[in-house]
This record gives structure tokens, sequence and C-alpha cells, in this order.
């Protein structure tokens, strides 16, 4: 492996310890357009150790973009609590999915 290779790898390891996890990131918007309908998604056969976690709209440059479904590692004692759009009044704000 050459020097640059190394540093490469060394500073690309070192910048995903500030990546927030999808149990971390919670950024909460309020917004005046309803979310579209979820849509329809495939689920895969089921893996052991893994749950599905269902597909959102996330809302990002002043429009909904659907996020797909993903697979997470289950955590042993703790349910996993999908993301869900909730009306406040006139607004609509996105829960980010966490672990409870």
């Amino acid at each position: 492996m050459s020097i640059r290779t190394a540093l490469l790898c060394a500073a690309l390891a070192a910048s995903s310890a500030f990546v927030p996890t999808v149990s971390e990131a919670r950024v909460n918007v309020d917004i005046d357009i309803a979310p579209p309908a979820a849509r329809v998604e495939v689920v895969p056969a089921a893996r052991a150790g893994y749950l599905w976690a269902p597909g959102y709209w996330n809302y990002s440059g002043h429009r909904h973009v659907w996020v797909g479904g993903r697979w997470m590692r289950e955590r042993h004692g703790h349910h996993w609590v999908n993301d869900n759009w909730v009306q406040h009044d006139n607004h609509w704000r996105r829960e980010p999915g966490h672990w409870d």
C-alpha cells in the first residue's frame, strides 16, 4: 500500500467518527407542506440479527425526498420507532426514527 493510500484511508477513518448514525441524527424542521403518501416497498426476506426499517419522506432542498428502507442491526432490549411525520397546528415535523 502506498503512503498516499494509507493517508487517505486514515483520513477517511478519522472523519467517519464525526458522522452521526441513523439513531443519532435528530433535526426537527417545521414545514407547511404535508409529505406525500408513503411509497410501497417490497420488504426483502428476513435476515438473522437485523430488522427492516421502512423508507420515509425526508425534506431537503425545499422538497420531499424519498429515503428507501434499510436493514439495521438489531439492538436487543430495544425496539425501532420508524421515521414519522406529525402535524402541529398548520405545520409538519418529521420525527426521525430511533431506538427505544
